[in-house]
């Protein structure tokens, strides 16, 4: 059982120990916790080692499995004594008879007889007695069974009673209290645990494990009830295969989190303590309306209490009062309400309404509006903009855009979230022709663009090319049409930007008998985002103002970057002379030296996110969860080494990107994917990754992803062939940043299929790029190819002391292994190699690499020092087992896995900690001293 080992064992403890040490525990746990398979479990487990077990029950009870016929009835009572599994058989006839005789009699006398019969029983066949589901126990029962334990205990016999936690108000808590010798209650599982469960939950239904963020999500889902086991299974359970996707060899949640629910079953029985049957009482009529309302409106405490209430307010304080006690609604400290457990709310919403949601808020909404007018409204309740756009058409344009309206201008500074949607509903009910869609529009752009809201930007789209494709006869002349829209365009192609979508044609390209496009603000923008992988690549719109200096700090004030600005982030990918120029139109201090190797690094890896910050500074912002902004996180894991963090990154952004509707195609992510599979050596995976990369995109990162990845499959000299087209186009388009990288591993490559004539041309290549582009990476670039191409050992040793300066782990691992090939001393050079390639995670072709190079140098390949790491809870386990004398084979019982599973376990663990035994394992850990390691530095 995942999570309940520990809760196992102390109960298998008790049901073995009999005898003058016998013991009453009470284990409880609320419903969903496991209590019953914990108990079941635990009674397996003593049974393995020889424990009887007979349970206690009482007449009446589960009457569809159990037969009193077929147990000893207490007289008088209510107690029962079943022996399903006749433990009690091969008792002495004389002995079952006195059992029998004793339950015949009556009161407390009859309690005592059947005690000490118990007990006799015990003395000649050592047994325990098992009491499920307490709290299902009538009350005479449970004094009767409160008196048999209190007064007359039957001497060395163990009890376990299982069941839900007693209300504090029984007083049965106190009896069944004072009953029990020791108490075990089960809490929610660790967030480990629960990954542990989900993951072992999916391996089991769709053949593969789970993307640690399916477990992140269920628990959010869950809320209060995050860690119940039963509820974590039954959310899962909802699942089939059109919610989750595959990739990397794990399963990824494709839902959206807020449709995750309970099955409905669980979710009456978790949430309200009942099956679900109809008809519904009215605190789950009330919560089923909640759960629509609240989907998509705030509601808070106050629009519930009422200083004065009517006779149904009054109803409806008292079902809220009650949903709130049962902790199914929660209030946060501004009083807006919520469902305890969001899973409760998705399930409920797929139930029937019992009421006309949508009707009730149009009539609601209309008959406030009569009284003190729309605008009045939406200025005074701005928090009805919700429920004005959930009621759809119920509500009239000539109600709904006004409230809308002036609600969306009371709330853009206090609460812009409503604010932006209160927006985009106005702008849905306004017809494109309508006089005041333009201004609207720029209203709602500025109001998105200002708070990094990408998605809302993508969602004016609709209306904005609605209002592009009205005939100029139907608005204005087209020239001011377009100037009014300028901003809105621009601001648009910029959150396609940041999704990696590609910016609509009509926005970009010049119409017929035009010479220019409409908005050439948005064609910069699109023009850079083709340079940096994202979209096609379109030429640079020629523009009056491109060499107008940024002299003023008014262009400071927009989260756009200024055409000056714009021009220096394209500049970066092309040459030094070119961005030295574009540099000159900006204030002095506006990007210094620093910020500009930023600008540069982040365009070699097509970091659009990256590039805008160096020169925006904090102007620049985003939403976390966009995709330009993942996958600038996705780079710095890639280039700090933490290669798995960018792996989880790249499965994210492939989710987003098939998730949403908003969302463009991540390419370069892919390939940085393909990439890192590619070094471990994991090429089916690396592969799977490049074929989401169209060949068409000739970006140096996709460009040396294919080398990596194709090298493996394919001919030498075609892959080479294939590169330098690359290279050559990639110079073509102005794409510079970046193929530094691709002509290094060109002429690694050649080097070692021994072509030195490509050698020497890929290093002149590097040379030329290095006087063109000047940057900090092609400086490395060239240092390093002279070192492998002349075996230079100084000039080796120079990139390395700059690739480890700037922080590129996997280049500086290439640099320490040409300089085991070319250094006087290479112990120390592989050693480091091998140190940093550890944590990247790198496959075969570094293993083949390191051997090659250590058999040429003719010097053993150093082992790694051990650090010090924590112990995982996993760990813990195994080593307690171990201290307690368990033998594999209980082991592998114990935690559910097979005997091969816990030898192979038990021989990494002897390896991390240095234990050459079982013996000196638990010594360490009795003695304190117990401690696991993990690679660190090289010891040679």
């Amino acid at each position: 059982m995942v999570g309940r080992d520990g809760e196992v064992r102390a109960t298998a403890d008790i049901l073995r120990t009999t005898g003058d040490a016998a013991r009453v525990l009470m284990l409880t746990a609320g419903a969903g916790m496991g209590k019953t398979a914990v108990l079941e479990r635990a009674q397996q487990v003593a049974a393995q080692d020889g424990a009887a077990m007979v349970r206690l029950g009482w007449e009446s009870e589960d009457e569809d499995t159990l037969d009193s016929a077929d147990g000893i009835a207490v007289a008088s009572c209510g107690l029962v004594l079943y022996d399903p599994d006749d433990y009690l058989l091969p008792l002495p006839t004389a002995l079952r008879a006195r059992l029998h005789a004793a339950a015949r009699e009556d009161g407390m006398r009859g309690l005592s007889a059947f005690s000490t019969a118990l007990a006799a029983a015990a003395r000649r066949l050592p047994f325990a007695l098992v009491v499920d589901g307490i709290e299902r126990m009538p009350r005479r029962v449970t004094h009767a069974l409160c008196t048999l334990l209190r007064i007359f205990r039957p001497q060395g016999v163990p009890v376990v009673m299982a069941g839900r936690p007693p209300l504090a108000a029984d007083p049965r808590h106190a009896q069944l209290t004072a009953a029990a010798d020791q108490f075990l209650e089960l809490t929610p599982l660790r967030p480990a645990y629960v990954a542990e469960l989900v993951d072992t939950h999916v391996a089991r239904r769709f053949g593969r494990p789970a993307e640690p963020a399916l477990a992140n999500a269920v628990s959010r889902a869950l809320g209060n009830l995050a860690g119940n086991p039963q509820a974590v299974l039954s959310v899962l359970g909802t699942m089939d295969e059109q919610d989750l996707l595959e990739l990397d060899g794990r399963m990824c949640l494709t839902r959206a989190e807020q449709h995750l629910r309970l099955a409905t079953e669980d979710a009456f029985l978790l949430g309200f303590g009942r099956p679900h049957a109809s008809p519904y009482p009215s605190t789950v009529e009330a919560a089923i309306v909640a759960a629509r309302v609240l989907d998509h409106a705030e509601v808070r405490v106050d629009d519930v209490y009422r200083p004065t209430p009517s006779a149904g307010g009054r109803a409806l304080e008292s079902t809220v009062d009650r949903l709130i006690t049962d902790r199914v609604l929660t209030a946060d400290p501004q009083g807006r309400l919520s469902f305890a457990v969001p899973a409760i709310a998705a399930a409920l919403r797929t139930l029937p309404v019992p009421r006309d949601v949508q009707g009730n808020s149009a009539r609601f909404v209309t008959r406030w509006a009569d009284k003190l007018g729309a605008e009045a409204i939406g200025r005074g309740s701005p928090r009805l903009a919700d429920r004005v756009a959930a009621s759809g058409p119920r509500l009239d344009d000539a109600l709904a855009v006004p409230l809308l309206l002036a609600a969306a201008r009371e709330e853009a500074r206090t609460n812009w979230p409503r604010s932006a949607r209160a927006y985009a509903a106005v702008l849905n009910r306004l017809a494109p022709q309508d006089r005041r869609t333009p201004a609207l529009l720029h209203e709602a752009s500025s109001l998105s663009l200002r708070h990094g809201d990408h998605e809302g930007l993508l969602a004016l789209g609709k209306p904005l090319f609605a209002l592009l494709d009205t005939p100029h006869t139907e608005r204005t002349n087209g020239a001011e049409r377009s100037a009014g829209l300028s901003s809105v365009a621009a601001a648009w192609v910029w959150a396609a930007l940041h999704e990696h979508r590609a910016p609509c044609p009509d926005i970009i390209r010049p119409r017929s008998g035009e010479t220019a496009g409409p908005f050439p603000d948005a064609a910069s923008l699109a023009a850079l985002g083709g340079l940096y992988g994202i979209g096609p690549l379109t030429p640079r719109p020629t523009t009056t103002n491109r060499n107008i200096p940024d002299t003023g700090p008014a262009h400071r004030q927009s989260p756009l970057p200024s055409p000056a600005e714009l021009r220096v982030v394209t500049a970066a990918m092309g040459s030094h002379t070119e961005l030295s120029r574009a540099r000159q139109n900006l204030l002095p201090d506006a990007v210094d030296d620093r910020a500009l190797d930023r600008l540069r690094h982040a365009a070699a890896y097509a970091d659009l996110a990256g590039a805008l910050t160096a020169v925006l500074g904090d102007r620049y912002v985003a939403a976390p969860d966009g995709i330009a902004v993942q996958y600038r996180g996705m780079v710095r894991d890639y280039l700090t080494g933490d290669w798995d963090a960018a792996l989880t990154a790249a499965r994210r952004i492939e989710v987003r990107s098939r998730m949403r509707a908003t969302a463009g195609i991540p390419h370069l992510p892919r390939a940085l994917a393909a990439e890192i599979h590619c070094a471990r050596g994991d090429i089916a995976y690396a592969r799977t990754w490049l074929q989401l990369v169209p060949d068409t995109l000739t970006h140096p990162l996709a460009a040396r992803a294919r080398l990596a990845v194709r090298n493996r499959t394919a001919r030498t000299g075609e892959v080479l062939d294939e590169a330098w087209h690359d290279v050559r186009r990639a110079r073509k388009e102005g794409r510079l940043a970046g193929v530094e990288r691709l002509l290094l591993r060109i002429l690694s490559l050649a080097a070692r299929k021994d072509r030195p004539h490509m050698v020497q041309q890929t290093l002149e290549a590097l040379e030329t790029l290095h006087e063109e582009a000047a940057t900090p990476m092609t400086r490395e670039a060239l240092l390093l190819g002279r070192g492998i191409a002349h075996r230079d050992p100084d000039s080796a040793r120079t990139a390395h002391g700059l690739i480890k300066l700037r922080g590129d782990i996997h280049l500086r691992v290439i640099s320490s292994l040409c300089l085991t090939h070319t250094a006087d001393d290479p112990r120390p050079w592989l050693a480091e190699a091998l140190q940093q390639a550890h944590g990247l995670g790198l496959g075969q072709p570094f293993r083949m690499a390191v051997t090659r190079a250590a058999q040429q140098r003719g010097i053993p390949i150093p082992r790694l020092r051990q650090t010090e790491a924590e112990l995982t809870e996993p760990d813990i386990t195994l080593v307690r087992l171990v201290s307690d004398g368990v033998t594999n084979q209980r082991i592998a019982k114990e935690l559910a896995c097979s005997h091969k599973t816990v030898e192979q376990r038990l021989t990494r663990l002897f390896q991390r900690t240095g234990c050459r035994s079982r013996t000196e394992l638990a010594a360490a850990w009795l003695n304190g001293t117990l401690r696991t390691s993990s690679p660190d530095p090289a010891d040679t």
